[in-house]
């Protein structure tokens, strides 16, 4: 970086003056040996340090295996034949296509946890200040990659430390933009806190030290480049090759294998013929190896989350109450299934609020399931639904990214850039409130499973859409950048 290079020849310079202030004074053969010695120590660092252009590393200062977006770029960085670090926090499990891949290693971070004594700011630095020590420390150890690929947010201590080791060990840094860090924080503290005040600043200030940053919407690469003054690309999040339709097959033995552990997958008639086997969804006939939909069978309903301040949740839960007075006054509606997948500091919250529900027809359930079986389940499932509201009003959901992926149509909820993903009355429907989402709940499941239904135009649509994947989007957008600095 010119940082650095500025400040070795700063250090040579400086030697210099010494060395021939020395000389004036008879000195020469003490300093010229001081010289040489601090040339020897500069040009040995810069040895050491000198970048290896085929060393990426990945950090997220977060759970790596609810870090979807880094790991796809970890995932891409090797198919280029990058050898990868990919750091941060060791908590969900990654799916088994990072950790089998030898160009990628998982460098840990242990998660810090905040004092228990003082003043909540106190805490809050302290926690900060001994984050920022282990994570330099930690990319201290990972060699000298020729960037650092870092998502932000979280963007505190993660930005100015990246930085600080960029400098040193002369990579090049680059920010992933997910959001602002600063806009979540506000969600707990309220906008005129002076900590997100501060963390605004923070961002803005060390944001603008990247080399490259990229983010995920075209009005976030506005905003960035009008109030941040960073010129941003945008990258879309598009789904990997694991998000598609699920046969009937493999979802039955999903179901089955759920239905182990979550009642509402298990049939609510057992079959009379001891040859076939049932799920509440599907049936397999052993004797034919045939996999057919149970008769009558409940729609599947699903949402995903990461139980935050930015999903109100209870809005879905109103709209299913409408929904079971909808059945209850006499309309023609199929009974659901919904599933909330997903885990995070609010779920124990809404579970008791779920408990407290008492429905005949709809059935829920709150699992968290592994890397892999995630996307079998929205490949299953008819409909889902989407609660995330920007707290920037800038990024999109990748949940509904992942649905698409699955054909999957989607109900969303509005926000400021939402038409960058979800087309209303094409790929699926946008809503505001609990009463919108109850009828648009009740239209498209009014003449389920009709093939000429309005959920299956939908699910056609993103059929024929050819939407890109991932690995395509990726090559187009970040590989140039990263073969031609």
């Amino acid at each position: 970086m010119i940082g650095m290079r500025q400040a070795v020849v700063w250090m040579l310079g400086v030697a210099g003056c010494i060395c021939m202030l020395a000389w004036s004074n008879g000195e020469a053969l003490l300093q010229f040996t001081i010289l040489l010695a601090l040339m020897s120590v500069v040009l040995w660092q810069l040895r050491v340090f000198s970048p290896d252009r085929a060393h990426v590393c990945v950090l997220v200062l977060g759970d790596l295996g609810r870090s979807p977006r880094m790991t796809y770029h970890a995932l891409s960085l090797s198919r280029h034949d990058y050898s990868v670090s990919l750091v941060g926090f060791r908590g969900s499990k990654l799916h088994k296509d990072v950790l089998c891949n030898s160009k990628i290693k998982i460098v840990p971070i242990s998660e810090v946890a905040a004092l228990k004594v003082g003043p909540r700011i106190f805490q809050y630095f302290t926690k900060v200040v001994v984050q920022a020590a282990q994570l330099c420390y930690i990319l201290m150890k990972t060699g000298s990659p020729s960037y650092i690929l870092l998502q932000n947010p979280p963007g505190l201590p993660s930005i100015a430390v990246t930085w600080l080791v960029c400098c040193i060990r002369r990579s090049n840094l680059i920010i992933d933009w997910h959001n602002y860090g600063y806009t979540i924080m506000s969600l707990t503290h309220g906008k005129q806190h002076p900590i997100v005040h501060l963390a605004k600043w923070y961002e803005k200030i060390f944001g603008r030290l990247a080399d490259y940053s990229f983010c995920v919407t075209n009005a976030m690469k506005e905003d960035l480049r009008t109030n941040w003054h960073i010129n941003a690309i945008t990258l879309y999040d598009k789904p990997p090759s694991i998000f598609k339709e699920t046969p009937l097959d493999i979802q039955h033995r999903l179901f089955m294998k759920l239905a182990e552990e979550y009642a509402p997958f298990k049939a609510r008639t057992m079959s009379e013929c001891s040859e076939v086997e049932k799920s509440v969804f599907t049936e397999l006939d052993s004797r034919t190896g045939s996999v057919t939909h149970v008769q009558g069978r409940p729609a599947l309903l699903i949402s995903s989350t990461s139980w935050t301040e930015d999903e109100d949740f209870s809005i879905l839960l109103r709209a299913l109450e409408d929904f079971e007075q909808f059945i209850n006054d006499g309309a023609q509606l199929p009974s659901l299934v919904c599933v909330i997948t997903g885990k995070g500091p609010l779920k124990q919250y809404y579970n008791h609020l779920i408990e407290k529900l008492h429905f005949k027809h709809i059935q829920i359930c709150t699992p968290w399931l592994e890397a892999e079986e995630y996307p079998l389940l929205l490949g299953s499932a008819d409909l889902g639904v989407c609660l995330h509201k920007s707290s920037s009003g800038l990024d999109l959901p990748m949940k509904v990214v992942d649905m698409f992926g699955c054909c999957l149509p989607v109900c969303a909820i509005h926000f400021t850039c939402l038409h960058e993903l979800v087309k209303h009355e094409e790929n699926g429907l946008i809503f505001a409130n609990s009463n919108e989402l109850a009828e648009q709940l009740k239209m498209l499941f009014s003449d389920f499973p009709n093939v000429t239904s309005r959920l299956n135009r939908f699910r056609k649509n993103l059929q024929e859409s050819k939407q890109l994947r991932w690995d395509e989007s990726w090559d187009q957008t970040v590989l140039p950048v990263l073969k031609n600095p």
